[in-house]
């Protein structure tokens, strides 16, 4: 079966991503952009990976609002099954339905002359104990039964089971649920799917073959200025050359959770409402919490905040 095209494409080049995303507060690289625009054109999952905190759960989140689609999220972790990304069934309305049969069975039996004919009625009922009525969608089959399009986030795809792996590439390769009791759901809209992953496992040949692949690392000092300068607006210039440098520096150091673009953004507000116009040993030291969320890595670089500073505001650097 052939996957369903989407009525029209949602972009018309790459820079038309680029400043769509922009608008929402999201502002991508070339490469980034360029995945976003061949992911739309060729209907194909989009693989993220990268260090955490990087921005790739935000990038689907954006792309979201940048189209005006619903966003279904998908939280990946092990034991993950079908009935938690594809579907259950609604058992207490089933319940429900059930007492009220229990309690009209004489009713629905009236007329009826023998035990076959009473067991006859009674199974007409039961088709409508599994129909689509008493069908609860979760994140993938509520991703493709939107009929204008959606955006599906499968976050930390590397965080799931080997087996959810094989589940989510059948699906994606025909944009289908199969549900034995009502038959084959087939997406109306192919929706934008957005894949991340942290690296915590090595993702199958398989599914890595049907997406198309973007690895997304921290960005270089200016574009993290205007990331920051976009979420603070009415942060002081200077103040943020300093911030944006320091934490490169604290990046570079053996620390188990290097700081995200987020926590970089957290740490500008913090500075800005303690009405700090530049770095000092002090500030950094009595705000290092917002930046760092491990004791260890705390206890690593605050030792250093001087010597880090240092290199950080010097000429070039």
């Amino acid at each position: 079966m052939s996957v369903p095209a989407r009525p029209v494409p949602m972009f018309t080049d790459i820079d038309d991503v680029a400043n769509r995303l922009a608008e929402t507060g999201y502002l991508p690289d070339t490469a980034t952009a360029t995945a976003v625009f061949l992911a739309d054109r060729l209907g194909k999952p989009l693989l993220v990976e990268g260090p955490a905190g990087v921005g790739k759960t935000d990038l689907a989140q954006s792309l979201a609002r940048a189209l005006g689609f619903p966003l279904s999220r998908l939280q990946c972790y092990e034991g993950l099954d079908e009935t938690k990304a594809l579907y259950e069934w609604k058992y207490g309305k089933q319940l429900l339905y059930t007492q009220i049969l229990k309690e009209k069975i004489h009713e629905l039996t009236e007329g009826a002359g023998t035990l076959e004919a009473s067991l006859k009625k009674l199974g007409d009922f039961q088709d409508i104990f599994f129909s689509r009525e008493f069908l609860e969608p979760r994140p993938i089959l509520r991703a493709m039964e939107q009929k204008t399009g959606s955006v599906l986030l499968v976050d930390e795809i590397d965080k799931s089971d080997e087996e959810f792996e094989a589940l989510l590439l059948e699906i994606l390769s025909e944009y289908q649920v199969t549900i034995p009791e009502i038959g084959t759901i087939a997406a109306q809209v192919p929706p934008i799917v957005i894949l991340t992953s942290n690296n915590v496992r090595e993702l199958g040949d398989a599914l890595k073959r049907r997406c198309l692949h973007l690895h997304i690392g921290f960005p270089e000092q200016a574009r993290e200025q205007r990331i920051v300068r976009a979420r603070v607006p009415d942060i002081g210039q200077h103040l943020l050359e300093q911030i944006v440098a320091f934490v490169d520096k604290v990046r570079a150091e053996k620390l188990r959770k290097p700081p995200s673009i987020s926590e970089t953004v957290d740490w500008a507000r913090t500075l800005v409402l303690l009405h700090a116009e530049e770095l000092d040993p002090r500030i950094v030291q009595d705000t290092l919490g917002v930046l760092l969320k491990r004791q260890s890595d705390i206890a690593e670089i605050v030792d250093k905040v001087d010597e880090l500073l240092v290199e950080a505001v010097a000429p070039g650097v």
